[in-house]
């Protein structure tokens, strides 16, 4: 509640939603949305609104000033640790497929050179991580890039980016991808995801008609299904899959060959404390340690 209560002596202070969010770094929708948060946890309003305005009412006063004296303590907790860095949380979102790749191994970097620092990765699909990074629930997020614009106040740092293969069993012959993804079933990935829309914007581009029979987010479980022969897909090669499974063969899309960015979105780095600095620049780190894919052609 920390953050919600920072904001809220923001938006008394400056005076409205956007006028606080430019000075703390937030959207107007960030800032409604953690206040309208803040209410919701203390069970009643703090503000009268009207239109787009909103104002303090009375117990909205009155829980500003003891939510300066609360964030004044907090601040003083600092005083009784060791370091400034004993006092800092880094809360970063990622994607399933960089939990397992780059980010163990920046961590565990990150804990050596920050060891008074507590981290926690929160899991989900890129779009509810993008959301919460948007929101300030969390620091920063590992996903795929979004396929539409930033606000102005988020940053991207490009990662990776990964090549779409066409993935089949080992039994099944042939080199020719158009003709073994127009014949064979197809196990489509999840177009909840931003990964997923590539795939199918990619099939529509190409006028590709699928014998769809199964439709997942979970990238492992893709890959064992074509491993067990079930049907073929088009997913990413990442850094999990440097080798494909035995059972399993890649073919490269050639000239039509697409790819998925996988970056870092974050605030500006004027606006991070050391501690994510830190983080941010070892993960970037990390990434360009990653081995090249290996694909058939």
């Amino acid at each position: 509640m920390i953050r919600e209560l920072k904001t809220l002596i923001a938006v008394a202070r400056e005076g409205t939603f956007a006028a606080a969010g430019n000075r703390i770094g937030l959207t107007q929708a960030a800032v409604s949305a953690q206040m309208q948060r803040l209410e919701a946890e203390l069970g009643f309003a703090l503000f009268d609104r009207e239109g787009r305005t909103a104002r303090l009412n009375a117990m909205g006063q009155q829980i500003l000033v003891q939510a300066q004296e609360v964030v004044r303590l907090y601040g003083n907790l600092s005083s009784t640790t060791a370091g400034p860095a004993a006092a800092v949380r880094v809360t970063i979102g990622a994607i399933a497929s960089v939990q397992r790749s780059i980010l163990p191994d920046a961590l565990a970097r990150f804990h050596e050179q920050c060891p008074g620092c507590r981290t926690r990765v929160i899991p989900g699909l890129s779009m509810e991580l993008v959301n919460l990074v948007d929101a300030g629930e969390i620091d920063m997020a590992a996903v795929i890039r979004p396929p539409f614009s930033l606000q102005s106040d988020l940053r991207w740092t490009t990662l990776a980016q990964e090549p779409f293969r066409l993935i089949v069993p080992r039994s099944v012959k042939g080199r020719d991808w158009t003709e073994l993804l127009s014949a064979l079933p197809f196990i489509r990935y999840d177009r909840a995801s931003f990964g997923g829309r590539q795939v199918d914007r990619f099939l529509r581009k190409m006028h590709f008609t699928v014998r769809e029979v199964c439709e997942l987010d979970e990238l492992d479980a893709i890959v064992k299904l074509v491993e067990n022969g079930v049907g073929v897909a088009i997913v990413p090669q990442t850094a999990t899959w440097r080798r494909w499974p035995a059972k399993v063969r890649a073919i490269d899309l050639g000239h039509h060959t697409f790819h998925r960015d996988i970056g870092l979105l974050h605030r500006s780095p004027q606006q991070l404390s050391e501690p994510l600095n830190v983080l941010l620049r070892l993960i970037e780190a990390q990434a360009r340690k990653k081995p090249s894919t290996t694909h058939e052609r």
